[in-house]
């Protein structure tokens, strides 16, 4: 199936790009969230008279992202977690817990799009540097501090 991107797709193309897809990706996830349309006549000719305001507000997207981003580089947040005899840590620092700090903190961040290193959760004590995709061109970098519980 033939579709237009109406927005950047990581691993599949960038605005205005005409891709091959499945019929089941196109129908099941990129028709429903707005990020593209079949590439008919009607609609290329839709796409191309509408590009301006798709690039404005991508653009608009991308400044906001940005200014989180911002927000976010000047945090530095910190975690504690109980350790055991030789500081292994019982459980791990996830990626819903660190979702949960930045929110009281003031920055809404979806949880998946924090990036903990390709692992399910920090297990160690120390610094871990966490990125989040805020915008397929913006990604914020955090410093997740886990130190031991005091009890």
């Amino acid at each position: 199936m033939e579709i237009i991107l109406l927005e950047d797709v990581r691993r599949l193309g960038q605005r205005g790009d005409t891709v091959k897809v499945k019929p089941g990706y196109a129908r099941n996830y990129l028709l429903p969230r707005g990020s593209a349309l079949e590439a008919t006549r009607a609609n290329r000719a839709f796409f191309e008279q509408q590009r301006k305001k798709i690039d404005a507000r991508h653009t608009k997207k991308r400044d906001e992202a940005a200014e989180v981003a911002a927000a976010i580089a000047e945090l530095n947040i910190k975690v504690a977690k109980r350790v055991g005899e030789k500081e292994t840590l019982y459980g791990s620092v996830t990626s819903a817990e660190i979702g949960e700090l930045l929110e009281r903190k003031g920055v809404s961040v979806d949880r998946r799009r924090i990036d903990l290193g390709g692992v399910t959760g920090l297990k160690s004590l120390g610094e871990h540097r966490v990125t989040i995709d805020l915008h397929p061109e913006v990604v914020a970098e955090l410093t997740v501090t886990v130190v031991p519980e005091e009890e």
